[in-house]
């Protein structure tokens, strides 16, 4: 390989001396910020360290500083930058500022607490207000609660309280070290806050959203004068994440209102909220509004409407986003993969992932989930096997317990009850109650009353309060008639007071989300839905409908139990769907429970009695209704 020539800066010799240095600080800046080629970086970056060894430059703090901000943004090695900074004599505040900035954008904020007090011990250093501010950041993101009063402390020792950098720093050290109470404190205190310091500290709070809830975030942002697209973008990723998911859309909206732009950051967030309440129309008006903005759609918002289609029962939509993605990255696929085995398209989400993997794109944890699944769905043991054999033998992924638990509902659901039994003494960890209910389900279809037992045991041991074990108990007792273990189960959930977890669905119809809960009479279209219930348990008991009352576990008649059936939420909202949309186009429902086996038996046939095509998103998996059957085989 041919070595690169030696780095040189040409002076004219007439020039006086201090023109000839001055010549030579301005040829050596140019050179050292505009060395921008990173294939150069490697052998460029200690070429002008010789430089300036050989010009005697490094004792200008001013060029030494600038010289480490370069090393520090070309590579992520800062030890060469370390080293240099460590020969320095005399460092000035700017060149020490440098290097805790450098620790600090490294992610590595301890070290920048460690060379701060380095730097206090050198008298001849005086600190100022961007050593403090750089200084609560590197506390707040290492957590350091103690250095963080002490240098609190230090920004009243030496007058920096009224400095914007200092006040932004300290509002955001607060709230990431759960003071969020505080840092509201320290905004109040600002006479004249700017638009930086209540974008900080909403982004804390959001940031720490699932613990605080959104209510202080909204505080924070009703009271902002002024709000850019960074404050409109984190509120609405802050109500994403939380469980409220209609409020990103209606602050998409308010932002537009407001003359602020949304960009792909903002969308990616909207279009989340749309997939968790299945807001099928809502996602398409958002992925309109992108096309027709021409809003860039990289990887990760490309992702997001695949996610967003498959989540509001659109799998052929999702395929079609996915399919012009130019690029596509593992999570992608992923996304993809996992959207395919919730909707029951097991052979073609199996597909995609041996064309991921033939691509060259290793699988992660979340495409092993989605390609297990897959298996569970199509009822391929063997590939099943193999597959989770690859992912610590092949992949170096190690299983978690999610991939046990499809592993667990693979053997189950095909039979397999003693092999399922197997890997569950096998695991490497405990099982949880998710992997004990799967086994307990399949119990349950194939009438192993022995291995039941255990996983029935194990159940109550680790989730006791779920309202949703005792169903499965209490119909897996009813099947076998085993009367006694019904009434049983009945009693136990007296005895420890159990509340069944109210069951809601939702609809959406013209871009509006309808709630529906059993019983639901809230709705100004009530007389109506309940008259269209009637007519469908009519048609239902003349298809040969027979109630499954053993989904009701109150006690109770046989015919008060019917009527709470007919009333299901899910039913409602299909009911509401039947008034709402056109004949022969599909009803989409979110129910937030597992659809109990009655419902399924009754959807099933609604399906084939109204001949509507019914998608139902349960909390395990969705359910294709058409002409009478299900996507699921009777297994969810």
């Amino acid at each position: 390989m041919k070595k690169p020539p030696a780095l040189a800066v040409a002076v004219a010799p007439s020039l006086p001396r201090h023109a000839q240095q001055q010549s030579i600080e301005q040829a050596t800046m140019s050179l050292i910020t505009h060395s921008t080629n990173p294939n150069d970086h490697h052998h460029l970056l200690p070429q002008i360290h010789a430089l300036l060894l050989k010009t005697s430059l490094l004792s200008n703090n001013f060029i030494l500083a600038t010289f480490l901000r370069r090393i520090i943004s070309a590579t992520t090695d800062l030890l060469y930058a370390r080293s240099l900074f460590d020969q320095t004599s005399n460092p000035d505040a700017f060149l020490w500022n440098s290097m805790i900035r450098a620790y600090l954008t490294a992610q590595i904020p301890q070290q920048s607490i460690a060379l701060f007090h380095q730097m206090r011990r050198q008298q001849r250093v005086f600190i100022d207000t961007f050593t403090v501010s750089l200084l609560l950041q590197a506390c707040g993101r290492a957590g350091d609660v103690e250095y963080g009063f002490r240098a609190h402390a230090l920004v009243f020792k030496h007058g920096f309280r009224s400095d914007l950098f200092v006040q932004t720093a300290l509002i955001e050290m607060y709230a990431k070290l759960g003071f969020v109470g505080v840092a509201e404190r320290v905004l109040g205190e600002v006479d004249e806050p700017d638009l930086v310091m209540y974008n900080v500290l909403l982004g804390e709070y959001v940031r720490v959203g699932e613990e605080w809830g959104c209510g202080g975030a909204r505080e924070v942002f009703d009271e902002m004068p002024v709000r850019d697209l960074v404050g409109w973008s984190s509120m609405i990723a802050g109500y994403a994440k939380s469980a409220r998911p209609g409020e990103p859309v209606k602050l998409f909206y308010e932002m537009q209102l407001d003359n602020v732009r949304p960009d792909g950051v903002v969308m990616v967030s909207v279009l989340s909220a749309c997939g968790e309440m299945g807001a099928l129309g809502m996602g398409r008006m958002v992925h309109e509004y992108i096309e027709r903005n021409r809003i860039e759609v990289d990887v990760k918002l490309g992702t997001s409407l695949v996610d967003m289609y498959a989540k509001c029962g659109d799998i052929e939509n999702s395929l079609i986003v996915f399919d012009n993605m130019v690029v596509k990255d593992v999570y992608a696929w992923s996304t993809m993969i996992v959207g395919l085995a919730n909707h029951g398209e097991g052979e073609l989400a199996l597909a995609h992932f041996a064309k991921m993997v033939s691509l060259g794109i290793e699988p992660d944890d979340v495409a092993f989930i989605g390609a297990l699944s897959a298996c569970t769905h199509v009822g391929l043991v063997e590939r099943g096997r193999a597959l989770f054999a690859s992912m610590n033998g092949v992949y170096r992924v190690a299983p978690k317990i999610e991939h046990y638990g499809c592993m667990i509902d693979l053997l189950g659901r095909t039979g397999h009850l003693e092999e399922a039994r197997e890997l569950i003494r096998s695991m490497p960890f405990a099982p949880d109650a998710i992997v004990w209910r799967a086994l307990l389900s399949a119990c349950k279809r194939y009438k192993n009353a022995n291995l039941a037992e255990e996983a029935t045991v194990k159940l109550m041991e680790l989730d006791p309060h779920s309202d949703g074990n005792y169903v499965l108990l209490s119909n897996m007792y009813s099947q076998t008639k085993k009367w006694s273990e019904v009434a049983n189960i009945r009693k136990l959930m007296r005895v420890m007071d159990i509340q069944k977890t109210p069951g809601s669905s939702s609809i959406e119809v013209d871009n509006v989300v309808h709630e529906f809960i059993a019983g639901d009479k809230l709705h100004s279209k009530s007389n109506d839905i309940y008259d269209m219930l009637e007519e469908m348990n009519d048609r239902l008991n003349a298809a040969g409908y027979k109630p499954v009352t053993s989904s009701v576990l109150q006690e109770m008649d046989d015919q008060t139990k019917q009527n709470v059936l007919a009333t299901h939420s899910e039913k409602i909202a299909i009911a509401f769907g039947l008034l709402s949309t056109p004949s022969g186009s599909p009803i989409r429902i979110v129910k937030n429970l597992r659809v109990c086996e009655d419902c399924h038996l009754a959807i099933g046939l609604i399906s084939m009695i109204y001949q509507r095509k019914i998608i139902v998103r349960d909390r395990n998996r969705f359910h294709h209704f058409v002409d009478g059957s299900c996507s699921c085989q009777g297994f969810w």
